[in-house]
């Protein structure tokens, strides 16, 4: 009778060790004082502290002054607890969208340090991982810091289900979006799915407008929607000479002006994106390192 019993406590023992191995494992207590900024890694549960942030400084971004002050004043008023929306900035590739998200947010957290208030945290969550926002939502929650969820290049194609998944999280599900989060995403599309997959919904769907409507209602789940469109031949000029006023390019503003042109019309499109890239080169023929004076 004892050997059977052994037999039958190893075989127990043998099948709980098993149930460990298949068990998702613990999350890591996150320490949210380590850093300003994470990216959320859906695979382990955890975030990982970015130490510092690539961004571009805010008086960098040209041509979008009105956007800017929107989605500052929205974050700020977030940041110290006021009603805020969740913000979608959408259009012309290039022109600074997530540049502007990042900028926002160091300048909040600069006058929140400097009024003695918690810092604001900035978590980015990558496009495919958007089903896991429950997960990373139910770790926030009870943080006593205020958080914003960051998407950049956010769309869904035809046969994508995870914006459900978004639907909830922004206004939907009995808890909802915790009190201390908001979501900002951009994309080049405004109602963040393709002309096409709208239009096979229309016509293959029992009741066309209700099929449609139950995938463009995603976009109005952001309180404020923000255009970026393309730029002007002046602010394209004014963001190349921002540039290298910026990190001191030796160079004459007709030249910069000649080739910053013509370096566009290479590549078909005037951006903020495409002035960067122009900046880059001429600096790296001059020899001199994009390091701010």
């Amino acid at each position: 009778m004892t050997h059977i019993s052994d037999d039958l406590g190893a075989v127990l023992a043998r099948i709980a060790d098993a149930l460990d191995r298949l068990a998702p494992p613990t999350a890591a207590a996150i320490d949210f004082t380590a850093a300003d900024a994470y990216v959320w890694h859906a695979e382990g549960r955890r975030l990982e502290p970015v130490p510092r942030v690539s961004r571009v400084a805010m008086e960098l971004l040209k041509g979008i002054d009105r956007t800017r002050d929107m989605l500052v004043d929205n974050t700020s008023r977030f940041a110290r607890g006021l009603p805020a929306n969740n913000a979608l900035l959408w259009g012309a590739r290039g022109m600074g969208k997530s540049s502007l998200v990042k900028a926002a947010h160091a300048e909040v957290n600069a006058g929140l340090v400097a009024d003695g208030l918690p810092p604001l945290k900035l978590i980015e969550i990558h496009r495919e991982d958007i089903e896991t926002l429950p997960a990373l939502m139910s770790l926030m929650r009870p943080a006593p810091f205020h958080f914003i969820v960051f998407c950049d290049d956010l769309s869904f194609d035809a046969d994508d289900t995870s914006y459900k998944s978004l639907k909830a999280v922004l206004e939907g599900g009995i808890e909802g979006r915790p009190d201390n989060v908001i979501f900002y995403a951009t994309s080049n599309r405004r109602h963040l799915l393709p002309r096409d997959m709208m239009e096979n919904e229309r016509s293959t769907a029992i009741n066309p407008g209700e099929a449609v409507e139950e995938k463009v209602s995603l976009s109005d789940r952001f309180g404020l929607w923000l255009g970026f469109h393309k730029c002007s031949q002046d602010d394209y000029l004014e963001m190349v000479r921002g540039y290298a006023a910026r990190f001191g390019l030796p160079i004459d503003d007709e030249t910069l002006r000649r080739e910053s042109l013509e370096w566009s019309t290479t590549r078909g499109a005037r951006s903020g994106r495409t002035a960067w890239q122009y900046v880059q080169d001429v600096a790296g023929r001059l020899g001199v390192a994009l390091t701010e004076r």
